[in-house]
């Protein structure tokens, strides 16, 4: 698992290789907090989705199943700084689905882990399709980077818009529209 010792150790030379004094009284319990910190942050590094997605049950509806607005928060792994939004997933059930939760929870799980958005919607439908064998999978992510509002360009307000489809959404143009159209609805 995680090392709170090295994390804390990196915390005390990050904040004396920016000239802070380590010793005053608002940053001695600081390296202690970030080391508790990063076991909720990155938490998603020591899950595994199979475990949220293989509680499955048998359903005879094979129509689009969409859970939208999936709020998550994120941490770019290029400049460790959060990342934030909506997740929206869907899938087409071939004789099983999963609780509504689960897809839920395999949003946090690679969303708690250091990435960028372009992998991390690749994974949430890599596992979908993995786990659930569905006739077709679609995930949307829509996030606010910090690294873009804080630093560098400083455009606040702006999001990035990733997706991925797969299986029948893949082949079917009107499958994605229907998609598109549940989620701005």
């Amino acid at each position: 698992m995680m090392d709170h010792q090295k994390i804390k150790e990196g915390v005390r030379l990050m904040l004396e290789g920016i000239g802070e004094d380590v010793s005053r009284e608002g940053l001695r319990e600081t390296p202690e907090r970030i080391a508790r910190m990063c076991e909720q942050i990155y938490g998603g590094l020591y899950e595994d989705a199979g475990v949220h997605l293989g509680k499955q049950f048998q359903a005879t509806n094979n129509n689009i199943v969409i859970e939208k607005d999936i709020t998550f928060y994120s941490v770019c792994e290029h400049h460790l700084l959060p990342f934030y939004g909506k997740a929206h997933v869907a899938y087409i059930p071939d004789g099983k689905v999963a609780g509504l939760s689960k897809l839920a929870r395999t949003v946090e799980v690679f969303a708690r882990r250091p990435q960028i958005q372009e992998n991390m919607t690749a994974q949430i439908a890599d596992a979908l399709e993995k786990y659930l064998a569905p006739k077709g999978v679609m995930v949307m992510i829509e996030a606010e980077h910090m690294c873009m509002t804080m630093r560098g360009v400083q455009k606040p307000g702006s999001k990035t818009v990733t997706t991925i489809v797969k299986g029948v959404f893949a082949e079917d143009y009107s499958l994605q529209q229907t998609f598109l159209q549940m989620v701005r609805g």
